[in-house]
């Protein structure tokens, strides 16, 4: 059984997005997941949870009514009132979470000298494709030449258009 911790993040005029880390039986994070979602509503999470959990999975969220969503998917799911402040990121449950926010914010912020909305979610999800392949670093580059060559020819507004919602 994975556990993951997921943790959503909104505020004003913020993106709204679901970071999930999934845990091996030793806790320590095996893969992430970083999706920005249309908002916190039972059909977005349910709509989310279908098609990033897999049933069994033991989710840890933090306290949004809507991540009961999961339940549908076959998911365990133990909701934690963290309540904000500076004690909330002390929880031992969302302790990999934070932390992948954290090097995932980092990351950005050395990487790009603006940030551009529509490209948002392209952001993370490159942080997660290395993150989530860090053990099989010999397979990235080959995976890389059969995905190009294996790509069909695409004209240059849909190579700048992005995939909004994971």
């Amino acid at each position: 059984m994975t556990s993951i911790g997921a943790a959503s993040i909104a505020a004003e005029n913020k993106t709204p997005f679901i970071a999930a880390v999934a845990l091996n039986k030793d806790h320590h994070p095996v893969a992430m997941n970083l999706n920005v979602v249309k908002g916190f509503r039972n059909s977005e999470i349910k709509r989310w949870a279908g098609k990033h959990l897999e049933p069994g999975n033991l989710v840890y969220s933090d306290g949004l009514a809507c991540f009961s969503a999961v339940l549908d998917q076959g998911c365990h799911h133990y909701s934690i009132v963290t309540g904000g402040g500076p004690d909330s990121v002390t929880r031992e449950e969302f302790t990999w979470v934070n932390t992948m926010i954290g090097n995932v914010k980092r990351s950005i912020n050395g990487a790009y000298h603006a940030i551009n909305p529509k490209h948002l979610p392209r952001y993370p999800t490159e942080f997660c494709y290395r993150f989530n392949r860090r053990f099989d670093l010999q397979t990235i580059m080959p995976r890389f030449l059969a995905a190009a060559a294996n790509t069909p020819p695409m004209p240059g507004r849909l190579l700048k258009s992005a995939e909004t919602y994971g």
